[in-house]
């Protein structure tokens, strides 16, 4: 076997211990909360949109909701009064990274500057640092776990998402959620556009969702309504 087998071989196995052996390995990433409450927690992913966002401050504040928003540090950072909002209004801000980059393909600079960035700019807008991590796509490396761990942060996934990387009617979301519904559910929902119409198919979904939800007898809230003893 020639040196160049060998240097591809060595890379490949140094790239799968970085990143999927840490997503294998990541110590106790925050799935679903504690059951027994009926409490469910609803996280939306990607914003601040200035289009989506307002509408869906509206539709929770309607109902006396409050949410998790795991935001993207370069659209919170044109949108800083949106994020003040969203604070003020009684909801958690979420760390999900600077630009919303696969942290399988970073380097460790990388990595660090895409967490800290983030941090830093939520920390500055809602007057404290986030509590909670959330990496783009579930995916983390090696330096990611390390990097979220230093800064005090969480890190959070979820048990149900009615919406990938495949679009879906806001009815079919509603069945999915429905037939997957469980005691301590974390939702991952999206407030932006990362599959394309995904706001306009939450707004749609929301309503019908909320209410379902109630009907059934959980109540919807923040991570750490969900987590609070």
């Amino acid at each position: 076997m020639g040196l160049l087998p060998w240097a591809l071989a060595a890379g490949t196995a140094a790239w799968a211990g970085y990143g999927l052996g840490a997503q294998l390995l990541a110590a106790e990433p925050l799935r679903r909360g504690p059951a027994g409450r009926r409490r469910v927690a609803l996280t939306f992913d990607d914003g601040p949109d200035p289009a989506a966002t307002p509408r869906l401050l509206e539709l929770l504040g309607a109902r006396g909701l409050h949410a998790t928003f795991f935001l993207i540090g370069e659209r919170a950072a044109r949108h800083p009064g949106l994020v003040r909002e969203l604070v003020a209004a009684g909801h958690e801000v979420g760390n999900h990274t600077w630009r919303h980059r696969n942290a399988w393909f970073l380097t460790p600079r990388e990595t660090v500057q895409e967490i800290e960035r983030g941090t830093e700019i939520l920390a500055t807008l809602a007057g404290e640092p986030p509590r909670y991590f959330r990496p783009p796509w579930g995916l983390v490396n090696l330096v990611a776990l390390r990097t979220a761990r230093r800064l005090g942060q969480r890190l959070v996934l979820w048990s149900i998402q009615p919406e990938g990387l495949r679009p879906r009617a806001p009815d079919e979301q509603v069945r999915r959620i429905l037939a997957r519904l469980h005691d301590g559910a974390i939702l991952d929902l999206h407030d932006a556009e990362g599959v394309r119409g995904a706001p306009a198919r939450l707004l749609a979904a929301l309503p019908g969702l909320l209410a379902a939800l109630e009907a059934r007898g959980y109540t919807a809230g923040s991570l750490g309504s969900l987590l609070a003893p």
